[in-house]
């Protein structure tokens, strides 16, 4: 079986490199390697590879910089998945996984959107990635399979969670907003998923959401990271974390007071529930320590 990447050196990229099992032929293609919106360079990368399966971890994720950026915004994440799906189209047994966000949601909801709830982006980068899911249903609507997920992280690459680790060795007091409501994702947990879906023929074309379980705050997220971290023995001087509210942190972009991404479907799909965001959290923690 032949794996084939985009965006290989981003965060849930990495990740799957570090869980992909060995017997997979995978190529993995940074951006340096390939110009996923240049169709005529992904249509002879993909010749090249003939792969069976391809990733699409690439995204434009600089929120506030989309304001500006529209239009690079757009072409990374909604030309480029565009692009992706029509190369694939050229096999039919070729199927696609995109990765996309909770960003497509305004966060007028109360409790966990669900796949069939109606998407009303807030900013540039939410839009871009609903054009970009939709440009590929309509190319590729019986090869592709959507994944929405949401404050991923990692060891490797710019997080919330790197960010407050960095921040808490350096400061004793942080502000940190409370207004906002979402779920953490671990990367590994999300690149595990991706390959269990591919090895055990569990790929169904559609939408689904995956995040880890159960739903915080930014605020609620910092404290907790303080709390594991110093646990663990990776922080040892005090940190007073602040609660505050987003308007008092004002962004270029707006962001969706919540926006929880129910993962029932998924969970049926692959007949197990989701890892609780503070075990992945606390594994994120030993992994950093070792």
């Amino acid at each position: 079986m032949r794996v084939l990447i985009f965006g290989s050196s981003g965060q849930l990229g990495q990740a799957l490199r570090l869980t992909a099992i060995r017997d997979t032929e995978v190529t993995y293609a940074s951006h340096s390697d390939c110009d996923i919106s240049n169709q005529r360079l992904v249509v002879q990368f993909m010749d090249a590879v003939e792969p069976d399966f391809v990733i699409n971890c690439a995204a434009y994720t600089a929120v506030d910089r989309a304001e500006e950026e529209v239009e690079h915004c757009y072409r990374i994440n909604a030309l480029a998945p565009q692009i992706i799906a029509k190369c694939c189209s050229r096999v039919q047994t070729r199927r696609l996984i995109h990765i996309s966000t909770d960003f497509v949601f305004d966060g007028a909801k109360k409790t966990p959107y669900n796949e069939e709830d109606t998407p009303n982006p807030a900013s540039v980068y939410g839009a871009s990635k609903l054009m970009g899911e939709n440009k590929i249903l309509a190319e590729i609507p019986n090869q592709a399979m959507i994944i929405r997920t949401a404050w991923v992280y990692h060891a490797i690459g710019s997080n919330f969670v790197n960010t407050m680790l960095r921040l808490m060795s350096q400061r004793n007091e942080l502000n940190i907003v409370d207004d906002q409501k979402g779920s953490p994702t671990f990367a590994r947990s999300l690149a595990q998923l991706i390959w269990d879906l591919i090895h055990e023929g569990r790929f169904l074309p559609g939408i689904y959401h995956w995040t880890d379980a159960g739903e915080i705050t930014w605020y609620e997220f910092a404290e907790s990271i303080y709390e594991e971290a110093t646990r663990y023995g990776l922080l040892s001087q005090p940190v007073v974390i602040n609660p505050i509210t987003t308007s008092e942190y004002p962004t270029l972009a707006i962001r969706p007071s919540y926006s929880v991404l129910g993962g029932e479907k998924m969970e049926r799909l692959i007949n197990r529930k989701r890892s609780f965001w503070r075990d992945n959290l606390q594994l994120f923690c030993e992994e950093l320590r070792q």
